[in-house]
């Protein structure tokens, strides 16, 4: 016998709990679906930096696009500590937090085209939105020690971006979710079931059906494989890829941890290198997003040695004497045109809440409160249409400056695992680099190009080449049509 619900959330990540929750204590009935375990979700894995600013970056700051997604993180941050009250009937909420506050160190490492830009454009952003920062000798960031070739140049810290711990968190929304009401469905959701242009639930692994009025598609980069058991409807969205990121927990030989977050501004193609403290003794060390057309359950050897290399050079070098408790991979949710997928489709009652990118937990709040609102006929207090699911590609940057990032990006890579060279060698490679990013993009379509990590990823991966020539062939028949 079908279960009944008015909507079915398809994914039990931060987002989608988050979602499911928020209907749950509107009086809504609804289901979350998905494994417990989480296998390969992005939020289960994550540092969980509740970080608006850490992650500004040049790009960010000069498009219509950069600055709305800016906004809404913003805007989350201010709703985190009244969330995780809301979560802990006993508590505040506080004791998730694990670190206070963050430092951003520019070391030398990297390039300054990406690292001193961005650490000028984090600067710049707590300006604008007169947040609080302080700047600190570098010398004197505690708990710091890296080896010389890697030391920072500067420093700032910013008090109010925290991080908390991810996997509490989850458990914590699974409590107040089926404490509201909702049901927690262990299973994954095998297609999408619709009458004509309405859904009308779906259908799980096992075969049993699901009926609802409502579907939400919010099961990360997971997504695509279930929005693709309708054809047409993913033929006109921008497909999804994996961001792919590997991280490390430590127990530190000496049994310390650092107090606040310690970071670097975001680098070639990924988020910066990052150490989270997790508790007395025990540190989260990330740095790392591979592009991967498809989710990955297993880290890479060559990712997990980038990874450890970063933490040991670049912060802390007697980590390479300390234990290896964990070693975690998550898949980020990566459009093909990079930005979120939040709205309803082309068939009515089927939404989608994803392509979030590294955003999704930090945005949960908001967004779980605005697709709440949206679901339920009312009017939000942002306009998500920005980024409806149903598209023609979005292009904040003109080919040439696609293709000059990507180059940039791309060189930074080779800075970052200590390459040598001759001194006038990376010149001939960028040279080559951008002839032949130029001819992909070219080859791609006269007019849409894919984000520069996407990009870097169709050289390697055909697959994702061909997904986005798919993609724009779409999207001149959405244009066609309008």
């Amino acid at each position: 016998m079908s279960q009944v619900f008015d909507v079915v959330v398809v994914g039990n990540g931060s987002l989608g709990l988050s979602l499911g929750l928020v209907l749950a204590r509107r009086g809504v009935r609804v289901a979350v679906l998905g494994q417990p375990h989480r296998p390969g979700a992005a939020s289960s894995s994550a540092g969980a930096m509740i970080g608006t600013f850490g992650e500004v970056t040049t790009t960010l700051l000069k498009t219509e696009y950069g600055r709305t997604k800016l906004d809404w993180a913003y805007r989350a941050s201010k709703l985190w500590p009244d969330w995780l009250a809301s979560l802990s009937p006993d508590t505040d909420g506080r004791e998730l937090f694990t670190a206070d506050g963050t430092v951003v160190m520019l070391n030398s490492v990297g390039l300054p085209e990406i690292d001193t830009d961005n650490y000028r454009a984090i600067r710049r952003a707590l300006g604008e939105y007169g947040e609080r920062f302080e700047d600190l000798d570098p010398e004197d960031i505690e708990w710091l020690d890296p080896e010389p070739t890697a030391r920072p140049l500067q420093a700032m810290f910013i008090p109010d971006e925290h991080a908390v711990n991810a996997h509490e968190l989850l458990v914590r929304l699974d409590r107040a979710f089926t404490a509201a009401g909702g049901v927690l469905i262990t299973q994954e959701a095998a297609r999408i079931d619709r009458d004509g242009d309405q859904v009308t639930g779906v259908t799980l692994v096992s075969g049993d059906p699901i009926s609802a009025g409502q579907v939400v598609l919010a099961a990360g980069a997971a997504t695509q494989t279930i929005l693709e058991t309708l054809p047409d409807q993913a033929a006109m969205i921008p497909g999804l890829v994996s961001g792919y990121g590997v991280s490390a927990l430590v127990d530190t030989v000496d049994g310390t941890s650092p107090r606040s977050v310690i970071r670097t501004p975001n680098r070639a193609f990924a988020c910066g290198l990052h150490v989270v403290p997790r508790g007395a003794g025990q540190v989260y060390v990330g740095a790392t997003n591979v592009i991967s057309p498809d989710p990955r359950s297993r880290a890479l050897v060559s990712d997990v040695l980038f990874l450890l290399d970063c933490g040991v050079r670049q912060v802390r070098r007697n980590l390479s004497r300390s234990g290896l408790r964990k070693l975690q991979v998550g898949n980020r949710p990566v459009a093909l045109d990079g930005m979120p997928l939040l709205g309803e489709t082309g068939v009515a009652g089927l939404w989608m809440m994803t392509g979030t990118y590294r955003d999704g937990l930090t945005l949960s709040p908001l967004l779980a409160r605005e697709m709440a609102a949206l679901l339920l006929g009312e009017e939000g207090t942002v306009d998500l249409q920005l980024f409806r699911p149903v598209r023609s590609p979005i292009q904040a940057f003109d080919r040439a400056d696609i293709v000059s990032t990507t180059v940039t990006h791309m060189m930074a890579t080779g800075y970052e695992t200590n390459w040598s060279l001759p001194v006038d060698l990376p010149l001939t490679i960028e040279h080559y680099l951008r002839l032949a990013y130029t001819r992909i993009a070219d080859e791609f379509d006269p007019e849409f190009t894919p984000p520069p990590e996407l990009l870097a990823a169709s050289r390697i991966h055909l697959s994702i080449a061909q997904s986005l020539r798919d993609y724009y062939a779409a999207g001149r028949t959405t244009v066609a049509g309008r």
